[in-house]
């Protein structure tokens, strides 16, 4: 069994994993149709070590999408759907008694598994969002008075269904600004569509894919990213961008002086340096460009700027500010 270790020792030969990450994007796309994007992102958010949320209407394949990538990677899955009466014990485990044995023993819960899809997050209480999230940050679950390692790497993607609102418990903002990275999962492409209708209604269509990279692979990629180079010019670039979500008036944004009520917070730094490093690092390069900065900027920052009520009546959104703030921003 490997070492639950964030960093194992690395070969004396460093090892060219890009082959093998062109072969997981293909073995996906032998199930997944028309979701490179979200792919992509789930790849940089396992690389790094950084939780996903993600939103999208269903239908999308977000969950096929993430146990196929299971089953690729060789990783233990395990999907929670979030109810309203949902307990923390159903998702960390708890203590059962053993009337042979005259003893409590551990069951553990579903949280003990590398890759933990959280269905609709947002339909639990606080409770159970809040295990969760300590999981998340402590890579630990505490059951009776022992207090258990989680398997490694370890990843939370979470879902939200923009739709409904109903009988939703909305995760604080504090809470949201643990996940590195919201993508927006959107539509497929007309011909995407086409060919899984075509796929799914074959009744004969088997999801089939083949395991590529395995855990230590995973640890290898994570030390060869963090060997990616950044300037110091690109590092104070992306602070200069994280300061703009604050205050949007002191980087010639006046329009939306009124309209943040805070702005993203010092893990959005933290997550935007990681995240470009991997964006860099899956386009072959050991170096980072604004490019890469740019294209995870919104995915690191949307969820982590709280606009006021008056932007919001307005039909301002947090896209609009991004997007202005990658405008406006000089690279100095």
């Amino acid at each position: 069994m490997l070492p639950t270790s964030e960093s194992p020792a690395s070969p004396s030969t460093p090892i060219d994993y890009h082959p093998l990450i062109r072969q997981v994007f293909t073995e996906m796309g032998k199930v997944v149709v028309g979701q490179q994007p979200l792919l992509n992102r789930l790849l940089i958010g396992l690389f790094t070590g950084g939780h996903i949320l993600l939103e999208g209407v269903p239908g999308l394949a977000k969950t096929l999408t993430i146990s196929t990538l299971a089953k690729v990677l060789h990783l233990h899955f395990q999907r929670v759907q979030f109810t309203p009466d949902l307990l923390p014990s159903d998702l960390v485990g708890t203590m059962i008694y053993n009337q042979n044995q005259s003893i409590f023993e551990v069951k553990k819960g579903p949280i003990f598994a590398n890759l933990v899809l959280a269905d609709e997050i947002n339909r639990s209480p606080a409770k159970v969002q809040s295990a969760l999230l300590e999981a998340m940050q402590e890579k630990q679950v505490t059951i009776g008075d022992t207090t258990y390692p989680l398997d490694l790497p370890f990843l939370v993607l979470a879902t939200q269904n923009p739709v409904e609102q109903e009988g939703t418990y909305p995760l604080p903002e504090a809470q949201v600004d643990r996940f590195m990275l919201k993508v927006h999962v959107d539509y497929l492409k007309k011909a995407d569509e086409l060919e899984v209708m075509r796929r799914m209604a074959n009744l004969s269509f088997v999801e089939d894919v083949q395991p590529i990279l395995t855990k230590a692979d995973i640890f290898g990629i994570r030390q060869q990213i963090n060997q990616v180079q950044i300037s110091d010019t690109l590092e104070k670039y992306l602070i200069e961008l994280v300061f703009a979500t604050r205050r949007p008036a002191d980087y010639d944004l006046p329009e939306f002086a009124s309209a943040v009520q805070f702005g993203a917070s010092p893990r959005a730094s933290i997550a935007l340096h990681r995240a470009s490093k991997a964006v860099a690092y899956l386009e072959g390069r050991d170096y980072v460009l604004p490019e890469d900065i740019k294209e995870v900027a919104a995915d690191v920052l949307n969820h982590r700027i709280l606009l006021t009520y008056e932007a919001e009546a307005d039909g301002i959104r947090t896209q609009d500010l991004i997007e202005a703030i990658l405008r406006k921003v000089p690279i100095s």
